[in-house]
């Protein structure tokens, strides 16, 4: 099975032969075109938000990011065609950080079958696990073949990538590193069931990753590693409960066994269209030790097992804190005790267009340690605003405070001063969406 995956020109022909099984014909039809722009500036002021290695280079950090993207849309009856080029980073950085964000082609058939190929956004259920995390400005996107069937009540997508390096393309050896995902092929089973007035949701989820060997001796050689769980949503009229579980096996970079597991519970109530209150619970188990001890370091204990677990494609940014201080940000030299995150909040649109959203996130490591005195990492709060003027032109700002513990200190290893104990981030954006130009024909007969 394993081998078959390292030969995708095959998988590759057998798509084509069923996509032409479909019976696509040229079906007449009208033709739409258009083409958008999307215009993002976040200006950032953070006081302790980024780790810093000494405290020397410890200092309060203001920049400016930008992301300018121009998309073209073709679409017709049984077709449609997007391609996106986008310009990402910082306010006088330099160098040209362009890149394509999305270039594919979609067919599909009236039934609800439909092939998807080429570079573009993965995004699957509430997002936790594979997601288009569009606050990091660049986003991440897939060079994937995509194909399944899209019904009323029934869903499944079938998905398969294989990425390579093009200076080992003539060496004819295996090797892929620093490209637009970390994985050198994956593939993934997508299956989603809705009652049908939508109550009720569930879906199925099965991941095969294949990711390049990180040992010296070892760089032509790819570790394998799964992912299988479920998401389910219940959504009445006022409220909605929302759970998933997942968990990891298999084997990461340095050839080392997965045995990982989350499991998420999530509970709304919308007395109104105008406000919702929501509470959560997260759990991310966690290892004891390292898995690999840092270079130079001797007496430290390596673990047998990786035991973090590790939401490669998440859109981590929407549920563990607007700050990404825990789960984005690696512990000191890798180490993942896991994380237990707690939280309540709420949302207010007092006006048409205005959008207020505060929360409250408690923080702990899922996994006992003997040389700490506490689990409790810290205690953040998160406010936001956003206001839309039109359908095109938004503006949002956002604050955040928190308070990290003895414990958060040890683990980051970072100093401890008052002002790393006390961290803030604050941020403004503007953001415009417009439509460039659109346009309707028809096909001449």
């Amino acid at each position: 099975m394993k081998h078959y995956f390292n030969q995708p020109a095959k998988w590759f022909c057998m798509v084509m032969a069923l996509l032409f099984s479909f019976g696509l014909k040229a079906q007449e039809a009208d033709n739409q075109f258009s083409l958008d722009a999307q215009l993002v500036t976040r200006g950032e002021l953070r006081a302790g938000g980024f780790k810093a290695d000494s405290l020397d280079k410890y200092r309060r950090t203001q920049f400016v990011l930008g992301k300018y993207r121009v998309t073209a849309d073709y679409k017709r009856s049984w077709l449609e065609v997007k391609l996106s080029p986008q310009f990402a980073g910082i306010w006088g950085q330099g160098g040209a950080n362009i890149s394509l964000y999305e270039g594919w082609a979609n067919m599909q058939t009236k039934n609800g079958l439909f092939v998807k190929i080429g570079r573009q956004e993965l995004e699957y259920d509430d997002e936790r696990i594979i997601g288009n995390d569009d606050w990091t400005m660049t986003a991440p996107t897939h060079d994937v073949l995509k194909l399944g069937y899209d019904g009323e009540s029934h869903k499944v997508h079938l998905m398969a990538a294989y990425n390579q390096n093009a200076d080992s393309i003539e060496t004819g050896m295996s090797y892929y590193a620093g490209g637009l995902q970390p994985y050198k092929n994956m593939q993934t089973l997508w299956y989603h069931y809705d009652t049908p007035k939508k109550m009720f949701g569930i879906s199925l989820l099965g991941m095969n990753i294949g990711m390049q060997s990180l040992k010296e001796k070892e760089s032509d050689v790819t570790y394998y590693q799964q992912l299988v769980g479920t998401y389910m949503a219940f959504r009445p009229k006022y409220w909605s409960l929302e759970g998933e579980f997942y968990y990891q096996l298999g084997k990461e970079e340095h050839g080392l066994p997965i045995d990982a597991f989350m499991g998420s519970v999530k509970a709304t109530v919308r007395p109104s269209d105008k406000y919702n209150i929501f509470a959560g619970y997260d759990y991310l188990s966690g290892d004891k030790f390292f898995s690999v001890p840092p270079e130079g370091h001797l007496g430290m204990v390596q673990h047998d097992k990786i035991r973090g677990f590790n939401a490669i494609f998440g859109s981590h940014h929407e549920f563990y804190g607007a700050m990404d201080f825990f789960y984005m940000k690696n512990y000191y030299h890798g180490f993942t005790p896991g994380l237990q995150n707690l939280y309540l909040g709420g949302n207010v649109n007092p006006v048409d267009g205005l959008n207020l959203n505060a929360a409250y996130h408690y923080y702990a490591i899922a996994t006992d340690l003997d040389y700490l005195d506490s689990k409790t990492l810290g205690h953040e709060v998160d406010f936001s605003a956003s206001y839309a003027f039109n359908k095109a032109v938004s503006v949002s700002a956002g604050y955040t405070y928190m308070h990290g513990t003895e414990t958060m200190v040890i683990l980051q290893q970072i100093q401890e001063v008052t002002e790393q104990r006390q961290l803030h981030w604050g941020w403004l954006m503007l953001s415009v969406k417009p439509t460039l130009f659109s346009t309707i024909w028809q096909d001449k007969r």
